[in-house]
């Protein structure tokens, strides 16, 4: 079992940099998100502050990398790269699952460099919801968490990448009870996470009750674990099926901050500094990148660091073009939201107009 989780992990990193694993017709739906320009932005740019605070940890920006692998030897370059960029610049990253060193002590360096990398930096460890349907518990969980020297916890929710995985784990029933179980008895915040699936608002509003301290919404746009266990699987057929299932990141985001009162991470396809500004002016607390990162980070630390770098400067110059100071104004700009999004979130019942009428007009004579 462990030499095939590595080997799996290995596999996933291979296909993610070198197929096409990235969603086909479906979108983020950041393209329905049109931020409202100002021509008088009445603000200095280089005075905007785009620091945050995140379940009671400092960021410089409010950007993370996204958990992405681990428990394979080529990890450790990857992981160490990220780690060194986001210490550095005062950011912070997730840790793929780490179910493969909880099976085999030998490989915990594959995370462990990330904190040894990363002294001050937050880092989220990362379980499984299956397995602890399967019989993990407080003990793994503490495991995973000391591996890192974690901030926080992330559980992730990967239904339909464990539907088309040839040795796929697929008895999610009762994994909400298991997840609350986790958040009552851990003394640090549980995150919950999709892959790349999207988030209702429904199930974001279970979490929330289950003592949940902030959701990752990971929605539909960015890389399709359909498409990366197409690769992988005999049932090709299945896979190309639901290679594009999901709810876009852009609706997610707002089926969840409409939904809940706890911070929400936008994730799935977030590419650059714009889609970072569209979401959190969708009031989103944080943007995560991923595939980005993953393609910088078998470059190299620096390589990664220019990325992050660039995408701090570009949601800086965003802000500056719609009078936004500092985060919380950004979160008060008006935007409009159009198309397919808006299609879907007003059959939904979710409020699309009151964004188009906000204002953080003032000025001055």
């Amino acid at each position: 079992m462990v030499e095939t989780t590595g080997k799996r992990k290995a596999e996933h990193i291979r296909i993610c940099l070198e197929k096409k694993a990235q969603a086909r017709k479906a979108t983020t739906g950041f393209e329905d998100i049109q931020l409202v320009h100002r021509a008088l932005p009445e603000i200095e740019k280089e005075k905007i502050s785009l620091s945050t605070s995140f379940l009671g940890k400092k960021f410089s920006a409010p950007i993370i990398v996204g958990a992405m692998t681990g428990g394979t030897e080529e990890a450790i370059k990857i992981n160490a790269s990220i780690a060194e960029a986001v210490e550095n610049l005062h950011l912070g990253m997730g840790l793929g699952s780490q179910r493969a060193a909880i099976q085999d002590k030998k490989l915990e360096k594959t995370y462990s460099i990330a904190r040894k990398k990363a002294p001050t930096a937050f880092l989220i460890a990362n379980i499984g919801g299956v397995q602890l349907v399967e019989g993990y518990n407080l003990k793994e969980v503490k495991k995973a968490m000391e591996m890192i020297e974690a901030d926080a916890l992330a559980i992730h929710l990967n239904a339909l990448q464990e539907a088309l995985q040839p040795e796929g784990q697929t008895n999610f029933k009762g994994v909400l009870a298991k997840i609350a179980e986790i958040a009552g008895e851990l003394d640090k915040p549980v995150i919950v996470k999709e892959t790349g699936c999207g988030i209702s608002g429904e199930d974001t509003k279970a979490l929330e009750d289950a003592g949940v301290k902030a959701i990752d919404v990971g929605g539909v746009g960015g890389t399709s674990f359909a498409a990366v266990e197409y690769y992988r699987s005999s049932q090709k057929e299945m896979a190309e099926l639901f290679w594009d299932w999901g709810i876009p990141t852009a609706v997610s985001l707002v089926e969840a901050t409409q939904t809940v009162k706890i911070p929400v991470i936008a994730s799935g396809g977030v590419r650059n500094g714009l889609d970072i500004a569209k979401s959190l002016a969708l009031n989103a607390k944080l943007s995560s990148v991923c595939q980005p990162a993953l393609e910088t980070a078998v470059k190299g630390m620096k390589e990664t660091q220019d990325l992050l770098s660039r995408l701090i400067a570009e949601l800086k110059t965003v802000m500056f073009l719609v009078g936004a100071g500092n985060l919380e104004m950004l979160a008060k700009v008006p935007l409009v939201i159009s198309g397919k999004t808006s299609e879907w979130l007003n059959i939904r019942d979710f409020d699309t107009v009151s964004y188009a009428k906000r204002s953080t007009l003032k000025f001055e004579y």
